[in-house]
């Protein structure tokens, strides 16, 4: 399956937050599970910084970014919940953006 959406994070965790942070962001943490319940989601990958290992970079595949947008709508109440969760275990996250694929 080819992804034509991805929507990329860029986190920062205090080293005593990074597993429970792992845990929730991992391929097989909430996030990936509400994930799943959507048509459209192909994966998801959780990377650490070599350099900055307290940086975190998430990347969401999706078939489309109307999937995606489905999913959002669908889900927003769960979504919300989890969001929260990670938003305890980071001092700083941002949106690095929403890509579409090309060619």
């Amino acid at each position: 399956m080819k992804a034509a959406f991805l929507y990329v994070w860029e986190y920062v965790v205090p080293p005593e937050n990074q597993r429970r942070f792992e845990q929730l962001y991992g391929s097989s943490g909430d996030w990936v599970r509400l994930f799943q319940r959507a048509p459209g989601y192909i994966r998801t990958e959780l990377h650490r910084d070599r350099s900055e290992p307290h940086r975190f970079i998430t990347f969401d595949y999706w078939e489309s970014r109307s999937a995606w947008e489905a999913f959002r709508a669908q889900f927003a109440d769960e979504y919300d919940v989890i969001d929260a969760k990670g938003a305890e275990l980071a001092t700083h996250e941002r949106e690095v953006g929403r890509f579409e694929a090309v060619g």
